[in-house]
Parts: structure tokens; sequence; C-alpha cells
């Protein structure tokens, strides 16, 4: 039996509505997330309750969640009420609840990916996180970064300006030859073969906006882990990971993905505040990292600054917190989109996002005028289908979906393709409707 509406809002975080004012919230202790180890256990909740929460365009089917997200109508109301905050008392509110509100935020996130409030720092968005990272690795002359050719741009940018600052090498590999035949095991041993005695850093993307390609990370961290237990400190390499498109759309933690360092966008498969992101790493992963913008909430910055004092050699969450005046009630809002989540269950998302994508590809691979692009296999893909359609340009095809309200996209590749991505914000109807449209693109 489904959990009916009543349940679900009051489990999924709809309450935060009626909740104390934001001054009186406490952060509790983050504690860590552990992932289903296989079927979902508890039944699922009521999709059509999950749905009504957001807000969307009835004219149109938003299947380009994964761009800018919605937001539910929790967090709407979250934000409602910082912003009024804001609005009628900005100095003092800001003065009392800043540092409080943001450490409330980090513990939510870390819950979310099984680590400490204190191994999360708040960004603006994924490409923050990513430029943050690269540009903070404790990287000498020579020193080695192996990457990927279907890395995206921010990737490839940031390590070229990061390769500027401190004499390191960028190294870019293919994947694979052909998306058709590519296998986990292929991925790894490409990767592998990349690595040499001077690599220090693996940077690579969870999901590839492009084609939809899921990487198996625990597959790669685990080959790499091989290599470090023959190295020393400064010498073992991190794993680095852009998860924009992950975070949120898979039931994973840190740990079980066996990255050192995830940098992520909270407005896209979260469904949460526009505007933020966050950077989590491990032990490992922030050894290896030094900060670039000025934090506002690292005591210990403000300290020594005040006494001209040096820094401790010790990097974290906190400080690696961009300061700065920001969209504060959008950064504050962050646990209750955590909380969302949590209240439909982490496995229940990823279970549903998986669903609508698998029944989306199932009919695409079924079209003659079609060629799917994201591998079937869910082991290598999560929430989004690439794919191409004969005798149209990706503009053509994208622009005649929506010209037939079904909002498609097209990452912006050298190579592109069309692009559909199926959220908890949809249902199994919107995707045949969907592919109806995709159907009728062969008589275009």
């Amino acid at each position: 039996m489904s959990v009916g509406r009543r349940d679900f809002l009051l489990g999924g975080g709809l309450a935060m509505a009626a909740a104390p004012a934001p001054a009186q919230v406490t952060p509790a202790s983050p504690q860590p997330y552990q992932p289903s180890p296989g079927a979902v256990a508890a039944p699922p909740p009521d999709w059509d309750a999950v749905k009504a929460q957001f807000q969307t365009a009835p004219d149109q089917i938003n299947m380009s969640a994964m761009l800018i997200a919605s937001h539910p109508l929790p967090l709407r109301a979250a934000i409602d009420r910082f912003r009024r905050e804001m609005d009628w008392r900005p100095v003092t509110y800001l003065d009392d609840n800043n540092r409080r509100l943001q450490a409330y935020s980090r513990a939510a996130a870390g819950r979310y990916l099984g680590v400490t409030g204190d191994q999360v720092a708040l960004t603006d968005s994924t490409t923050m996180g990513v430029a943050l990272v690269y540009a903070g690795l404790k990287l000498g002359y020579g020193d080695e970064i192996v990457t990927t050719n279907q890395d995206y741009y921010v990737t490839h940018e940031s390590l070229r300006r990061a390769s500027l600052r401190n004499g390191s090498t960028v190294r870019r590999i293919d994947l694979f030859d052909s998306i058709e035949t590519v296998s986990e095991a292929q991925i790894v041993a490409r990767l592998m073969a990349a690595v040499t005695p001077r690599t220090r850093v693996m940077a690579l993307t969870w999901v590839h906006s492009s084609t939809g390609l899921k990487l198996p990370l625990p597959a790669i961290s685990a080959a790499l882990a091989q290599v470090n237990a023959a190295r020393q400190e400064p010498e073992r390499i991190i794993l680095a990971v852009d998860g924009a498109h992950g975070f949120g759309a898979q039931d994973a933690t840190l740990a079980s993905l066996g990255c050192d360092v995830l940098m992520a966008g909270c407005h896209k498969w979260l469904f949460g505040p526009r505007g933020t992101g966050i950077i989590a790493a491990n032990a490992a992963g922030w050894n290896r990292l030094r900060p670039t913008i000025p934090s506002y909430v690292d005591s210990n910055a403000w300290t020594a600054w005040v006494n001209n004092a040096p820094l401790p050699d010790h990097t974290d969450g906190p400080l690696m917190s961009p300061g700065g005046f920001k969209a504060f009630e959008h950064l504050w809002a962050i646990p209750t989109a955590i909380e969302f989540h949590e209240g439909i269950g982490k496995a229940h998302v990823a279970a549903r996002t998986t669903q609508l994508a698998d029944q989306l590809k199932a009919g695409l691979a079924l079209m003659p005028h079609v060629r799917l692009v994201t591998p079937r296999d869910a082991r290598l893909s999560a929430g989004i289908v690439s794919f191409d359609v004969h005798g149209l340009s990706t503009d053509a095809a994208v622009a005649r979906l929506r010209a037939r309200r079904i909002i498609a996209s097209a990452a912006p590749y050298a190579i592109q393709h069309v692009r559909l991505t199926p959220s908890i914000m949809n249902s199994p109807a919107e995707v045949d409707l969907a592919l109806a449209e995709v159907r009728g693109l062969a008589a275009a």
C-alpha cells in the first residue's frame, strides 16, 4: 500500500512551513546516511503527491529539470520565511544567525552524503566548486592530473588555469572508442593505463551531461586504491569528481562512491535552492586542498587575521566556503531540500529516476529514426537520456519538441545530442507523451 498524500507531506518536509522561526532552529548532529543495500524495502511514496509539490507550467512537460530545477512547495515556504526575516531586519538577523544556519546547511548536506558537516563547503554552483577545488590543489611543477576528452568545459578550463598557476600537467584520454560498446571494464582499464608515477589527481565526472554515461566510480576508486597502496603521501592519487548529475538522483554516499572530493550544485536533481552548491571531501581530499576565496564563517580565519598570525595548514568545509554577501535565504534553505528527499527516501528517488529513464530509453530504442546514445545498462547511466534524430540537427529537434510542449535540451559540446531528463517531478504518462512527440519527428 502506497504512502498517502498527507503522510508524504508530513514526512517529506512540508511541515517545515509551520516550523518555529528560523532563529530557533538548532542544527542537528549529522548522522551519516547509509544507502540501501539492494531492493527498496519501504513502500513507495505517493508519486502524485510528490509531483503536486512542484508548481510547473501546465502547458509544458519539463524534461530538462537537470538544467535548473523548480523548487518544491516546502522549499518555497522555507525560502519565503528566511526572506521575510531578511527584509524585516537584515543586519541583526544576519549577525545573529548566518554562521549557525550555514552550519545547519553543511550538516544536512553532510548527512545526505554520509560525512560530517565540517567536511562540506557551501558554494554557489557546481562550476564554482569545480573551479575552487582545481585551483586549490596542492600540486607542484610536473605533477600530473588525468582527465578525459569526454569531460565538460568547466573541468577542462579549470584544470587549464590551475596548470598555468602551479606548473602541473593535464593529460586527457578517451574513455571509449564508441559509446555503443562502452563497458565498466573498458573505462577502468583506460583510466588506469593513463596513470604514471607523476599522477597526483584523477579529475572525472560522475554522470556526463553530453551522453548520459555514468562512470563506475566504485570500481575506479578500487583500482586507484591498489595503486595508492604502494605510494606514500603526497604521491597518492586523489579522485575528484564533478557530481552535478548524480547528486540528488542516485542513492550513494561519498564513501560508497569512493571519491575523495565531490563537487555538485543543489539546484539540479536535488531540486534545492537555486544558486547553491556543495564541495564534500574526506580527510585525504581536504588535506590536498587550499582555499581560494576568504571565508566568512570560519572563526580560525578571522582570528588569524585579527592577530596577524598564520593560518594552520589545514583545510575543511567552513574554511573552503566562499565568503561574501549572498542570497542567504537560499543558502539557509538547503536543509529543507535535503529533508524533502529524505522524506521520500533516497533509494526511492533513485529507483524512480531509473524507472522513468529506463521507460524512455526503451521507447527510443524502438524508433528507427532515433539513435539512442545513453547506455541502456542502469549501471552506466542515471537520469540523463541522450539521443539523435536522423535528418534533424540537435537544435532543430530540440526546437520542434519544445514547440510540441516537451522541454528538451542540448548540452554545449562540440558533438551535441538531444536530451530528455525525466525526474521525480515527472510521471510515466508524461514519458509516454514525450515518446509520442519524438515518434512524430519521423515525419517532420
